[in-house]
Formats: C-alpha cells, structure tokens, sequence
C-alpha cells in the first residue's frame, strides 16, 4: 500500500501559500513541498492533495492500493462524497488522478497526526522579507 499525506500552509486568506507533501511506500519516503499560487486555505488543500497524486504518476506508483491521509475536513468529506459545491473541479481532478488504483481509501486524520506533511507545507511558504 502506498501511503499519501498531504497539507497546505497559507499566509492569509487568501494569500501565499505552499503544499507539503509526504509519500511512504513500502520501499522508500518520499518528502516534497512546492509553492502554490495566491489562494484560500481550502483552495490550497485541495492542490496539495492533486500534486500529491501527480507527484504519485511520474514516479510510476499508480497500480497499487492508495491510503490518501487529510486532515482536511472539508477535501475528506468532498472525495468520500465525490461532490463539493464551491470545489468540483478539484474533487473531478483529483478522482481522476486516482482513476489508475486498484483501491483507494481516504482518511482523516487530526493535524497532530499530519505534522510531516504540515511542516513541509510551512517550510514551502515564502518567507516575509523586510523592506
């Protein structure tokens, strides 16, 4: 099984903001961050979890079964009911990326849960510079 944790730091609401990604395989850990575009929290969620899934296909981890990790309410709640009114297209995106495993499982899980994937979205986030 291969394991996805995905989190997402944004500095304000809308504001920059960063994705951070950790993919435990039974072989190996994989931990990636990467900016995002200004954008809400909730926004933001759900890119880290599509960059997460795109990160997934060009390693080649498609064919097995997928345990995508949240904590996220709202992205959990939206992939287990395949619809979110305000973020469809993101949850059409990411149920297309998923397309290739035999089985996936979303989970929530709490933030303390969650902290590798936490603290490489904040580490991702730009940082304030003075002027």
């Amino acid at each position: 099984m291969i394991k996805l944790y995905t989190d997402a730091a944004t500095r304000g609401n809308p504001g920059p903001s960063a994705a951070g990604i950790l993919i435990v395989t039974p072989e190996r850990q994989y931990q990636l961050q990467a900016p995002l575009p200004e954008q809400s929290n909730h926004d933001a969620e759900f890119a880290a979890v599509i960059l997460g899934l795109e990160q997934l296909a060009n390693r080649g981890l498609t064919t097995k079964i997928l345990q995508i990790n949240v904590d996220s309410k709202l992205v959990f709640e939206s992939l287990e009911k395949r619809y979110a009114k305000h973020y469809q297209a993101a949850v059409d995106r990411i149920l297309a990326l998923e397309a290739p495993y035999s089985m996936v499982i979303h989970q929530w899980i709490p933030e303390r849960q969650n902290q590798g994937a936490h603290h490489l979205a904040q580490q991702g986030l730009p940082h304030l510079t003075d002027c």
